[in-house]
């Protein structure tokens, strides 16, 4: 177990930690370092670009693999386009969805009051964007000059410290929240034994979930039922943020899935 999260800890220190979950884990970047280390393809951190993807392959001695393209440009060290987020005030409501969707915690606010975005905190991760009923977040471009490698790294730290401490922080609400959530269910397992190796981060608690009422499904095809759920969800939320063939195709398959159990 020790090499495991070592090995964990190796490969999550490489991701930019900006949360998005364009790798497909929509929970984070640790999940994905996780999937990485059980053999998923390690170039899939859209931020990240080809220098992620590089260092990636040479950590795990593995071929190396063109990383998935940005819709942004390339910078001059190789990754995408780096972007924050900007919320046109004189429009937002003061809905407060996207504040929960901020895996950094950098958008602040209170309800029907005017939110803004800190821009020294904001990931460009995108997030806000889909539960914004009123569509008045933008993405801009980071005019900041790209960091050198020391400020990138105590900038991921910094990134990952308070992903943490959003994490403690909404597991414990998540039992007794009103109203929907808008990220993906947290593996708070993963993240408590993680958290558990090193003091940098804040512990993470594993929260028991409330019981669910029993259904004639088998508990087979019950776990069958929630897996695709959560994968459709993922899905549908990167798609409203940018379109891409294969994973509509996917979800397309999931649907179907769905609609073939449910009727079973």
């Amino acid at each position: 177990m020790t090499s495991e999260i070592s090995l964990i800890q190796q490969i999550d220190a490489l991701l930019p930690q900006t949360q998005c979950g364009l790798c497909g884990h929509r929970d984070g970047c640790l999940p994905y370092a996780k999937a990485i280390s059980e053999g998923e393809e390690a170039n899939k951190c859209v931020p990240g670009g080809q220098p992620v993807a590089d260092a990636l392959a040479a950590l795990l001695q593995r071929e190396y693999l063109v990383a998935e393209e940005s819709v942004w440009p390339v910078q001059v060290d190789g990754r995408p386009q780096r972007v924050k987020a900007v919320i046109r005030e004189d429009e937002c409501i003061g809905c407060t969805k996207c504040i929960s969707a901020c895996p950094v915690d950098a958008i602040i606010g209170s309800g029907k009051l005017m939110h803004s975005i800190l821009a020294d905190l904001c990931t460009g991760c995108e997030l806000c964007i889909p539960p914004c009923p009123v569509d008045c977040i933008d993405l801009v471009e980071d005019v900041q000059s790209v960091p050198v490698e020391s400020a990138r790294i105590v900038e991921q730290n910094d990134l990952r410290r308070r992903y943490y401490a959003h994490i403690q922080r909404e597991e414990k609400r998540r039992i007794n929240r009103k109203g929907p959530v808008v990220r993906a269910e947290i593996d708070t397992d993963l993240f408590a034994r993680f958290s558990l190796q090193t003091n940098a981060v804040p512990n993470i608690e594993i929260t028991e979930k409330p019981s669910t009422p029993t259904t004639n499904l088998d508990a087979k095809t019950t776990i069958e039922l929630a897996k695709i759920r959560t994968q459709i969800k993922k899905l549908e939320k990167q798609l409203s943020v940018r379109e891409d063939a294969k994973k509509r195709d996917l979800l397309n398959t999931l649907t179907a899935q769905l609609a073939q159990l449910q009727g079973a």
